[in-house]
């Protein structure tokens, strides 16, 4: 036999793929590709401006894939759906990861590079992110005060004043727990959770009691999904204010906030705080 005749048969060509639509694509009529990509206007001359424009605008839409899935692990819980809750907590992980690494492009900014463009922000500040406030409104990090800088857009601020007023994922957590025979006081259940949440020792004990049993159970799965989702929270504030230390010091920040120093506070909060204190009991 011929040394030829070993030899795999040439590939085929692949087929052309169908190249003429009417109107649009159907990968821009899904995915509106033409729209995300126009709508970066810069507003100096700075080449680096684009980045930050781009990377913002990138963190708005972690924001909303983000919230969307907080939402769906709420309203799971409310059901005792937590299969559900603990399947869209574990996808909001991923996406946090994602988010996270959003900080790259601008981690290394000096405060040259940063000066370079930052007179065209104006008044605008990140704290000033409506979908930025509704992931912290979900995480129990209420305040009515923060609406405030929403007046002038009647829908952004309805959907952010409707958000003040329901049960945080974490209140839904803890009602949770209360469904499943843990003592947690009426006062915690019932609490007014337009205001920012407050740890109490019966959380914190429940908590210890899911550790110190099956570390299979759903509620010890529905924990290590929560604590994974504070840790990395913690991680994106941390990591804002890195990259904000390092663009500018300690100067005021955009749109008048305190910029570092309120950073900082905002680092030093701990998100589901009786997750994390229990851990001393068990």
């Amino acid at each position: 036999m011929s040394q030829q005749a070993h030899l795999p048969s040439e590939a085929a060509e692949p087929e052309t793929p169908h190249l003429d639509f009417a109107g649009t694509t159907p990968y821009e009529d899904y995915v509106r590709a033409d729209v995300l990509t126009h709508l970066q206007h810069t507003l100096s001359d700075d080449p680096g401006e684009m980045v930050f424009l781009v990377t913002t605008q990138v963190m708005e839409l972690w924001f909303t894939v983000i919230t969307h899935e907080w939402e769906t692990a709420a309203k799971a819980l409310r059901s005792d759906d937590v299969p559900t809750a603990t399947a869209a907590l574990k996808r909001s992980v991923r996406e946090l990861e994602a988010l996270n690494a959003s900080w790259r492009p601008l981690a290394q900014l000096t405060p040259a590079q940063f000066n370079s463009y930052r007179s065209a922000l104006g008044e605008g500040s990140g704290f000033q992110s409506a979908m930025y406030r509704r992931m912290e409104f979900l995480l129990g990090e209420k305040s009515a005060s923060m609406l405030v800088p929403h007046r002038g857009s009647p829908r952004v601020h309805a959907e952010l004043e409707k958000a003040l007023h329901e049960p945080s994922l974490y209140d839904e957590a803890v009602r949770f727990l209360a469904r499943r025979g843990h003592e947690i006081p009426v006062p915690v259940l019932n609490r007014d959770v337009s205001k920012r949440y407050e740890p109490a020792p019966e959380v914190e004990t429940a908590w210890a009691a899911v550790y110190s049993g099956d570390p299979d159970a759903d509620t010890a799965r529905l924990g290590e999904a929560l604590t994974n989702v504070a840790e990395l929270v913690w991680r994106w504030r941390n990591d804002h204010l890195v990259a904000t230390r390092r663009a500018m010091g300690a100067k005021t920040g955009t749109g008048g906030s305190a910029g570092v120093a309120w950073l900082e506070k905002r680092a030093r909060n701990t998100v589901f705080p009786e997750l994390w204190t229990a851990r001393s009991y068990v």
